[in-house]
């Protein structure tokens, strides 16, 4: 995950938690360090140090998905008012997991990414 990548409210993973993104900022060695919080704290730390939290049936429920279809192959979430849907594919090599937004496939794997997409289509937040 690029520093770049990220906005602030996005949701990343340090030490195993999750947090929202408050701050980005360079330290006199032009090192990017973030600022983060969460319901226990807040904190700085290095951005070399958070990660990216991976798009799972919880935060599809979360951010207002409903379960459409579930079967050995695959499970499908739709957010039916934005013409999303999200499949999860359990078994093919050639992997259809991924965010779908009017039918078109779009490279989502992460809370973060999710949250850039909707905002920037739909001028909110997903949640």
């Amino acid at each position: 995950m690029k520093i770049t990548e990220l906005t602030i409210r996005n949701l990343v993973k340090y030490r195993g938690k999750v947090y929202s993104l408050t701050e980005v900022y360079q330290d006199k060695n032009e090192e990017y360090h973030v600022k983060l919080k969460n319901s226990e704290q807040s904190l700085s730390v290095s951005a070399k140090l958070i990660k990216p939290v991976e798009i799972d049936e919880f935060w599809l429920l979360k951010f207002g998905f409903i379960k459409t279809y579930d079967s050995k192959y695959r499970i499908r979430f739709e957010r039916g008012q934005e013409f999303l849907k999200y499949d999860i594919d359990l078994h093919s090599v050639h992997s259809m997991t991924g965010l779908k937004i009017y039918g078109n496939n779009v490279n989502c794997r992460y809370v973060h990414q999710f949250q850039n997409i909707f905002c920037f289509l739909f001028g909110k937040e997903p949640i």
